[in-house]
């Protein structure tokens, strides 16, 4: 599989006719692969679509993504005046466990596991420094796969803003931004800025950049 880093939405050419969960392909108005930077260090993963998401084809676009993308203009992770719906990341990689929104509901376990070949594929392909879960969810299902970590310790409310050592790479879980006072938003920011300034790459034969 090769990138196209032409294109910052679906670089990986993922089916965008998917119909692996057939529960999904009526509510859906498309299928949401991941977008941004095919080199990145940064990879964030959520669990399913936004509205906005859906609408644009783009993860956390829209007005309901803005909360996520500020965290990521303080950062200088996005530009600040670019499209809500075609954000311009830097060293940033956006994805999610599922790939279709139903507005009604939370994904089923079913439904996470016919998408995780997806979202496999970016990290191998992306090969991060930095994988971001957001939410609960997003940190047992990737922190099951990726750390050596029993998933009945890992808590998002308890590891916000703290590294975990991963296979090859840290996990820095994040409480959903919609869910954090400022209280935790500025905790995270200050953890992850200072995750920025140091030599968080690790040496697994990466180029540089």
């Amino acid at each position: 599989m090769d990138a196209n880093q032409h294109s910052r939405e679906n670089p990986f050419g993922m089916d965008e006719a998917c119909r692996n969960c057939p529960a999904l392909c009526e509510p859906r108005t498309q299928v949401v692969h991941g977008y941004g930077d095919v080199g990145a260090d940064f990879l964030f993963v959520g669990e399913r679509p936004g509205p906005g998401a859906d609408a644009a084809g783009v993860p956390f676009a829209g007005d309901d993504g803005a909360p996520f993308r500020r965290l990521l203009e303080r950062l200088g992770l996005c530009r600040v005046d670019s499209d809500p719906d075609w954000p311009e990341l830097v060293n940033v990689y956006l994805t999610n466990l599922t790939r279709c929104r139903d507005p009604d509901r939370r994904p089923t376990d079913d439904e996470i596991e016919n998408c995780e070949p997806f979202l496999n594929a970016e990290i191998r392909m992306i090969n991060p420094e930095i994988i971001v879960p957001i939410g609960e969810r997003a940190l047992h299902e990737i922190g099951e796969e990726y750390t050596t970590a029993p998933v009945d310790d890992l808590d998002v409310v308890a590891q916000h803003g703290t590294a975990i050592r991963g296979r090859g790479f840290e996990l820095v879980p994040m409480i959903d931004p919609h869910e954090q006072s400022d209280e935790q938003i500025q905790s995270w920011l200050e953890s992850f800025a200072a995750l920025m300034a140091s030599d968080y790459r690790q040496t697994k034969g990466r180029q540089e950049r």
